[in-house]
């Protein structure tokens, strides 16, 4: 009698302990995403202003603005300069972006959206950035129809500014949490 009261008495903790943790997650979930509206300066393939704050789209990344690229037949082209021209016309008119993170730069990281079009997934969709964590079904896409980026070949961003040293201050933790975030990104 003693032991099934026990293992009860176990089991309706435990289970107390587990609705806990869910509604701890659930009221941080809560946390309201700051709502950003232009007009937005657009900065690189992946980097916009407004006003005195800066905005990281969250996701992606894009190749850095003098990054260059090659196309299908091994000419270089200005990738990165292309990215730009993208987002530039993209965030033209109603734009919309959501954020509550920061990064390390201080920069408030967002999904913004013109009407019911995302605009991160947008520029991994034309083969302009690459997915980091999201967007890789948008990725699969433009790989297959060998846009932009896929039509040739291309260092990846990160490791355009690593060979450049642009990334001192990157960690191993920060290469664990975007290994992370990627492999999540496939399930």
């Amino acid at each position: 009698m003693a032991r099934t009261f026990r293992i009860f008495r176990d089991g309706a903790f435990l289970a107390a302990f587990f609705i806990l943790l869910v509604l701890i997650a659930a009221k941080l979930d809560e946390a309201a995403d700051s709502t950003v509206r232009g007009p937005f300066h657009v900065i690189d393939g992946d980097t916009l202003s407004v006003g005195s704050e800066r905005l990281r789209l969250q996701g992606m990344d894009a190749p850095e603005l003098d990054q260059t690229c090659e196309d299908d037949r091994g000419r270089p082209w200005a990738c990165g300069e292309e990215a730009r021209r993208l987002l530039i016309r993209l965030a033209d008119g109603e734009m919309e972006c959501l954020g509550r993170e920061r990064d390390k730069y201080h920069r408030l990281l967002v999904r913004c959206r013109s009407g019911a079009t995302s605009i991160n997934g947008m520029l991994v969709r034309r083969g302009l950035a690459v997915a980091s964590g999201r967007y890789a079904q948008e990725q699969v896409e433009a790989r297959r129809e060998r846009l932009g980026l896929w039509a040739g070949q291309f260092e990846s961003p990160r490791d355009w500014r690593a060979s450049r040293g642009m990334m001192d201050d990157f960690s191993f933790v920060e290469a664990f949490m975007d290994w992370v975030k990627r492999v999540t990104a496939w399930q």
